[in-house]
């Protein structure tokens, strides 16, 4: 059932978004823009040249204090200790049974400062956990309602940045770093969640349309949540709430590179060093349709025979690929990349195989 529109909080975007023709819908408590002049366009324009996204709804955090390293990183599945300042880290915060609270990406912005970029759809719930795990030494302050942020994508992405706010600083890889762009205080981080190059800019709420429009006339055109989602899937980013749930691990979730076990303790550890010892039950594969037939969605079953092995957990059309494709938490006896297996899709079986991650990978990465 549809959220209430009237219940919806808007980002400082909101109307800069119904300008360009936005569909707008509802996502994770926001009203957000699903596309603008269609999701196969975007995705193209974002694997081609450039595009911009309206990131606002995601949750930004400061942890600092004499301890901050050491404790932080006995929440989080990555070594924290490692990070230079200005570097970041992916990395998940787990329950005690080693099943994802959440995906986060941190950057150490000081010797015992950091700086967390959280899910729209976690922000409460990771603050509060955040909070309860904080000793006296720990000044944990959540921003998210105070900041705008916006992700610039594609291989022109870096022109579109160096147009649009002159002299702006590149981050390597990963890293992150602060600019002063006129009177707009700039954090110019570069990750992306696209399978391309990009940044993400994060200022003040009311510097938002200032930002939005100079990246526009730069040349970056606004994509919609579609088209991320399209594009996310292709580089097989997994998605927290559909592909990562508090009843999966990182390892079943193939994402053991932002697991360090050797760090010593943190939360979920225990049930992490099980798995890495003794393997799972099932595994989060990527998958592609062999033939024909309706685009995958969650929930749509997987079979080898007559055997149900699992479940589709994000699943679409995937323009790159000219396919159907997504992810599948399956039985990791049956999970070997080459596997053909089916799909059951409105009451028809659809044959598939694993494939290797990602499913697409970009030349300027």
């Amino acid at each position: 059932m549809s959220e209430p529109t009237q219940n919806l909080k808007k980002t400082a975007l909101h109307a800069a978004h119904l300008r360009a023709g936005a569909r707008m819908v509802p996502f994770g408590g926001w009203d957000m823009p699903v596309q603008y002049s269609g999701i196969l366009e975007e995705h193209k324009t974002v694997r081609s040249s450039s595009g911009i996204f309206d990131i606002s709804h995601m949750g930004e955090f400061s942890v600092r204090g004499s301890g901050a390293t050491a404790w932080l990183n006995g929440l989080v599945t990555n070594d924290v200790s490692k990070l230079q300042v200005g570097q970041g880290q992916y990395s998940l915060m787990l329950n005690d049974h080693g099943g994802v609270i959440d995906d986060l990406i941190y950057y150490r912005t000081g010797a015992e400062d950091f700086f967390l970029v959280v899910n729209a759809s976690k922000i409460s719930e990771d603050a509060e956990w955040l909070r309860s795990k904080a000793g006296s030494d720990i000044e944990f302050s959540d921003h998210s309602d105070l900041v705008s942020a916006i992700a610039l994508q594609g291989p022109q992405a870096r022109w579109a940045l160096a147009k649009a706010v002159p002299g702006a600083p590149l981050p390597a890889r990963f890293s992150v770093a602060d600019f002063q762009w006129g009177s707009v205080p700039l954090r110019i981080a570069r990750t992306g969640y696209t399978g391309e190059d990009g940044v993400e800019l994060f200022f003040p709420n009311d510097d938002a349309e200032k930002v939005w429009d100079a990246l526009i006339s730069a040349g970056a055109k606004p994509i919609g949540l579609g088209a991320r989602d399209t594009l996310r899937l292709e580089a097989c980013y997994p998605l927290n709430g559909q592909d990562l749930t508090p009843d999966t691990t990182p390892i079943e979730a193939g994402l053991s590179f932002a697991v360090n076990l050797d760090k010593g303790h943190f939360t979920g550890r225990d049930k992490l060093a099980e798995q890495k010892a003794s393997g799972t039950q099932k595994k989060l594969v990527a998958f592609a349709l062999t033939g024909k037939g309706a685009p995958p969605r969650p929930h749509h079953p997987v079979y080898l025979g007559e055997e149900k092995i699992g479940e589709v957990t994000s699943g679409t059309f995937c323009p790159t690929l000219a396919k159907g494709a997504g992810l599948a938490l399956i039985s990791s006896a049956h999970a070997s990349v080459g596997q053909q297996l089916e799909l059951l899709i409105r009451d028809q079986r659809v044959p598939i195989v694993i494939e290797k991650k990602p499913l697409y990978k970009s030349p300027s990465l």
